[in-house]
């Protein structure tokens, strides 16, 4: 990895890995999948190329439904490391609770706040009552990167 990694670690720490610099985006999901995906009121997630990630120390298990997105667990201590897909092919969506520096991961957009639970809120800078579509991810993408609360290299 060429540019600054960002390190990360299942809880257990038998699965590790680095994505190098900056993600493109950084969002918050409040769809129940989300939810009950990670136990609380939404999900964090760090979006990244998928040439600019790699797992450095074991491997994962697939969970989730096992339909639709290849969500990628540890599996010694189940927890949700990263998702990926074929409608983002090419790209790997990591959980930002997952990073060393979880904290710099703050989401700048969240979705899906139709079905936030009462009183959830993840102070990211734009909201949308679903996905996205009323703004396009280019758009989401080149809005981030000039963001002064993004993370930085």
């Amino acid at each position: 990895m060429s540019e600054a990694a960002h390190l990360g670690q299942c809880r257990c720490g038998a699965v590790r890995f680095a994505a190098s610099g900056p993600p493109l985006i950084t969002m918050a999901c409040h769809c129940t999948g989300c939810q009950r995906m990670t136990g609380g009121a939404y999900s964090l997630s760090s979006f990244y190329p998928a040439d600019r990630f790699a797992l450095t120390q074991g491997d994962t298990v697939r969970g989730g439904l096992k339909i639709g997105p290849d969500h990628q667990f540890c599996p010694e201590c189940l927890s949700w490391l990263f998702t990926t897909a074929k409608e983002i092919e090419g790209f790997v969506n990591v959980r930002s609770a997952m990073f060393d520096g979880a904290a710099e991961h703050r989401p700048y957009v969240e979705m899906y706040r139709d079905e936030a639970l009462p009183g959830a809120t993840s102070g990211a800078v734009r909201s949308f009552g679903g996905f996205p579509k009323e703004v396009g991810f280019p758009e989401l993408i080149a809005e981030y990167a000039a963001w002064d609360g993004r993370v930085k290299q």
